[in-house]
């Protein structure tokens, strides 16, 4: 350094003398050329009361001298200031000591002065003391560097060593020594085995949504600040974006690998599930005794129920047959009694010889009467006429025989003037005379709705109010069956319908007889047909069954359909088709309102 020297009285001259670069002033020129990004500097060398007692490890100066400058990425920062120990511990002002120590350790101009061979330029180590200040003297770049410490493990311990050593030992060392990452402060403890349920699960709460601060921008391969261009900047900082977070997937699964290892060995955890268990088997048990609880009072309701209903049958059963037996009694009784008016009745009329009468013809009709009166009448009745007998003799006999033969009498032109004949006890239709036209409806609807129909007198009943004339009265389910019976001891009737059955069998027998060979002569026979008018003669099975097949076949949306349909139903013209098509939906329809009323 060249320095203006006074030497007397002689004029100033410039003299060569070497100067040391120490003292405040210097550490304070070293500091401002390691400002960070943001132009600030953490704490500036006045502000700062160094710590006096701190000494580095001087045993870090060989590692040190052995290092490469070039590689000064790969070196260990804090061995490089003496602070090996430490590491991420040390705090901001024993890093900012322990630079000043080494800087005025190992300076070049300080090592020269001493006689030692100085590397000149970025080749000497001390390149490597102001890298690890640039380093650790910056809180971004010191947490980069923190991030990757080689010096901090990793690894999770295995299975066997988890059962082999003391949970709360092992994994309280672990969870201390990760905490370091932690963005949320303070971070919990794993604590003893004496926890509470609440801590220990606050414990595994924070745990698995940890959140790292760790990121490895210091590992990145390429700074994009080698880029010659913006675009290759943005390049090399998307590839770098990439590998950073790929290692932070790996860090967080290595956090959770941890996590889920202690949670699964934790005895408390183990404690707590046991007792759930319990605590949930218990609640299942008394669950299942409130059911069963539950349903033995029900089948306990049910079978006192079920003996109430059989005491009262028993007692109704015996009520009952007390009454029957009442009953037989009293019908034994009036047999006996009956029994012995007839027997007093035939004597009398035997010991006075009322049977005799003018011809033979009175001798048995007497005898007929006799019995029946005997059997038609009751005991009262009996000892009363016996009572009469005995006053009045034979002529209260024969007069008796006049009176029941016209009461007999008015009692049948009552019957005829009714129009039927006496079913159960009274006439038939109330009196209403049945016409021609009602009988064939009757006749139609037994036929609509054969044996088997559900119901089957009451849906004929409804089906002949429908369709009947309006001025009739209406007829009962009683009234149709009587008036059914009737018809079929009816040997008028029953020739008449005889007779139509063998007409039809015989107009179907003749049909299929002769086949039709020649198709034009169907053709012209249909034509002929329609020219002459449509025919009345009744379907037959096979006609039926070939309209039903073509309905089928071809629906309402077909064009043409009923010609289509006439073409299949050869024997019939298309408005017989169309006309017994609407006679199949009438009497469909008639036969569910009738079935709908009656049900």
């Amino acid at each position: 350094m060249v320095v203006l020297k006074n030497e007397g009285s002689e004029p100033s001259v410039f003299a060569y003398r070497n100067v040391e670069c120490v003292g405040p002033y210097f550490i304070k020129y070293i500091e401002s050329i390691n400002r960070d990004l943001n132009g600030s500097i953490e704490k500036s060398v006045g502000d700062v009361e160094e710590d006096e007692s701190f000494q580095i490890d001087d045993s870090c100066d060989e590692y040190l001298k052995s290092l490469d400058p070039k590689e000064w990425k790969k070196q260990d920062h804090y061995a490089v200031l003496g602070i090996k120990n430490l590491r991420h511990a040390a705090s901001s002002n024993i890093i900012r000591s322990a630079y000043r120590q080494q800087v005025l350790k190992h300076h070049p101009d300080k090592r020269k002065a001493n006689g030692e061979i100085v590397v000149r330029g970025d080749d000497d180590y001390f390149t490597c003391i102001t890298k690890a200040w640039e380093t650790l003297g910056d809180q971004i770049k010191r947490r980069s560097y923190d991030s990757v410490d080689p010096y901090f493990d990793d690894n999770i311990p295995s299975p066997s060593e988890v059962s082999k050593k003391d949970f709360f030992k092992l994994f309280g060392k672990l969870f201390q020594l990760n905490s370091r990452w932690s963005e949320k402060q303070p971070v919990p403890m794993i604590g003893g085995p004496e926890a509470s349920r609440e801590e220990v699960n606050k414990f595994y709460s924070f745990w698995y949504d940890f959140i790292s601060w760790r990121e490895y921008s210091y590992e990145d391969e390429e700074g994009k600040e080698t880029g010659q261009d913006r675009d290759e900047r943005r390049w090399i900082e998307k590839q770098n974006k990439v590998v950073r977070a790929k290692k932070k997937k790996e860090e967080m699964a290595r956090i959770r690998s941890l996590v889920d290892m202690a949670y699964n060995a934790d005895p408390r955890v183990v404690k707590f599930k046991q007792l759930d268990r319990e605590k949930k088997e218990a609640y299942k048990k008394a669950k299942a005794d409130a059911v069963r609880q539950k349903i033995e009072e029900e089948q306990r309701a049910v079978k006192e129920q079920a003996e109430k209903e059989a005491r009262e049958k028993e007692e109704a059963k015996k009520v009952e047959e007390a009454k029957q037996k009442a009953l037989k009694a009293e019908r034994e009784a009036v047999k006996r009694a009956l029994k012995k008016s007839r027997k007093a009745f035939r004597d009398l009329c035997k010991d006075n010889n009322y049977f005799v009468g003018d011809n033979d013809n009175d001798l048995v009709k007497h005898m007929e009467f006799v019995e029946k009166l005997c059997g038609s009448w009751g005991p009262k009745e009996l000892d009363e006429l016996c009572s009469s007998l005995a006053d009045k003799g034979r002529e209260a006999f024969v007069d008796k025989i006049k009176e029941e033969e016209v009461r007999v009498q008015l009692e049948m032109q009552k019957i005829s003037l009714g129009g039927g004949k006496q079913v159960n006890g009274g006439p038939t239709n109330k009196g209403t005379p049945w016409s021609q036209a009602d009988i064939s409806l009757l006749i139609k609807a037994v036929n609509l709705f054969p044996a088997g129909t559900a119901q089957r007198w009451e849906v004929v009943a409804n089906f002949m109010n429908q369709h009947g004339k309006n001025d009739r009265i209406p007829v009962t389910a009683k009234e149709v069956l009587s008036k059914a019976k009737e018809l079929q001891s009816n040997e008028e009737y029953n020739t008449a319908l005889k007779r139509a059955a063998n007409q039809k069998a015989f107009q179907n027998f003749e049909k299929t007889k002769k086949p039709n060979t020649v198709e034009t002569a169907e053709t012209s026979q249909r034509f002929d047909s329609q020219e002459q008018g449509d025919s009345n003669s009744p379907w037959t099975a096979d006609e039926q069954k070939l309209l039903e097949q073509a309905l089928k076949t071809y629906p309402s949306s077909a064009e043409e359909r009923w010609d289509k349909i006439a073409a299949v139903v050869k024997s019939r013209s298309k408005k017989e088709c169309m006309r017994r098509y609407k006679e199949l939906v009438q009497m469909v329809k008639a036969k569910k309102e009738a079935v709908k009323m009656a049900s």
